[in-house]
């Protein structure tokens, strides 16, 4: 289709008519004048999840202590019931899904857990595109273990800087290899990794999977119960729009119940037990046995409200929708912004492509600026990427078509060159 055809607000409309389903805009609290495309980093506010949130402090003032068993929401349990709610966006049963910890405490629990270098088996694949945090988890697990990270952390090479090939993932899945740990969605490209195919490769090798999950929950369907993933985490504030900070998730696949954490803590005790407080720990039988401390009920509160919404909307019709609107963002730019040195980094197919599109420009970083100072929110990727993520059940068509018209006009007017080209402190 041509530039005329699609860039219209009518053909926008069209579009909007067509992927209603899954759209939920009303929910949310959106700032007048304002496009917001960085729900990947940090997922809006919905008024269930405030609401869920104003319930917990309720409970807190008429409770007291007794919230723990009292109330419409006990906490005692509250960490395995939200765990329950995410359950169907990883394909998992409840009993394998915890909300707990963070992305990376998470995953130094399960590193701490699975990791058990023997003779022959002491290496950890990983990739040169991973989001630095795991990165810096697996190689202080190497350390603990007196393993040189130099030696030890494997890490996939890209063959472009942007993307990942299966092959060369499987490649790297060598006799010597204890556990392959990647990301289900690429953070910077937005690029979907065959978690299936990446699964049953390593498995064939006596290898473990495991897979952060803090860009693809929420954005795609998972059925990790299927592919038999070993272990995933992730975060749940991007696409789960939980707030910020808000309490973690993990998955233990229920063929290693009975594995005993690594990091033992009270809280993963079995709930029978736990007031026993013995001296003697006694797990749970589930994923709820590698929580540690008490958790966090007050990052954990917004959860409840926004997982109600996603599980009503469904995770089939928010991927539709959210196709449909990464697609039309990147026909849109190559149309219109091919001429002003523009690259789209992120997959064209549908079923390598996530929840946002990740552009390359060398003034990537004034250019994020110019968009903040007209109202657009952006996420720079440093050194050179624009993340933009219109994401379903906030965002529209007419939006993403702003947006690149937006785009369009700093170019022009060269907007961007009254800022000065590098990140800010937080970018």
């Amino acid at each position: 289709m041509t530039t005329q055809e699609i860039n219209t607000s009518e053909y926008a409309e069209q579009l909007e008519t067509r992927y209603a389903e899954a759209s939920r805009r009303g929910e949310f609290y959106i700032q007048e004048g304002t496009i917001y495309f960085d729900g990947n980093s940090l997922g809006l506010l919905s008024k269930r999840a405030e609401a869920s949130l104003l319930a917990m402090m309720d409970a807190w003032k008429r409770h007291g202590i007794d919230g723990w068993t009292q109330g419409e929401k006990p906490w005692f349990h509250l960490s395995e019931q939200i765990g329950g709610s995410m359950a169907p966006l990883v394909g998992a049963k409840p009993v394998s899904v915890i909300a707990t910890g963070s992305t990376t405490s998470n995953l130094h629990q399960l590193l701490a857990t699975f990791f058990k270098p023997e003779e022959g088996r002491t290496k950890i694949v990983a990739d040169e595109l991973n989001f630095p945090t795991d990165i810096y988890a697996i190689q202080s697990q190497l350390k603990l273990h007196g393993l040189d990270p130099a030696e030890h952390l494997i890490q996939v090479k890209s063959r472009d800087g942007q993307t990942l090939t299966t092959e060369d993932i499987i490649g790297a899945l060598t006799d010597d290899t204890a556990i392959v740990i990647l990301s289900g969605v690429l953070y910077r490209s937005g690029q979907v990794l065959d978690m299936a195919r990446i699964t049953e490769a390593a498995h064939e090798r006596g290898i473990l999977a495991g897979f952060d999950l803090c860009h693809s929950i929420g954005s795609i369907p998972h059925t990790l119960d299927d592919w038999d993933v070993d272990f995933a985490f992730w975060c749940t504030y991007k696409h789960l729009n939980g707030g910020p900070g808000a309490t973690g998730g993990l998955y233990v696949n229920e063929r290693h119940f009975g594995t005993a954490p690594g990091l033992a803590g009270w809280f993963g005790s079995d709930k029978d037990r736990q007031f026993d407080l013995a001296h003697t720990f006694t797990p749970a039988a589930d994923a709820g046995a590698l929580q540690m401390g008490t958790p966090h009920l007050l990052s954990a509160a917004p959860l409840i409200g926004s997982l109600e919404l996603l599980n009503e909307v469904g995770i089939g019709a928010i991927r539709e929708r959210s196709l449909a609107l990464t697609g039309y963002l990147q026909q849109l730019i190559q149309l219109e912004l091919a001429a002003y040195g523009f690259t789209v980094a992120s997959p064209a197919g549908d079923t390598e492509r996530g929840g946002h599109v990740f552009l390359v420009h060398p003034e990537a970083a004034r250019i994020c600026k110019a968009l903040k100072a007209n109202g657009l929110i952006p996420d720079f990727r440093a050194p050179n990427g624009i993340r933009l993520a219109p994401v379903a059940l906030y965002n529209t068509f007419e939006e993403v078509r702003s947006a690149v018209q937006l785009l369009k006009r700093i170019m022009e007017e060269e907007q961007y060159k009254q800022f000065e080209n590098k990140r800010d402190v937080v970018a």
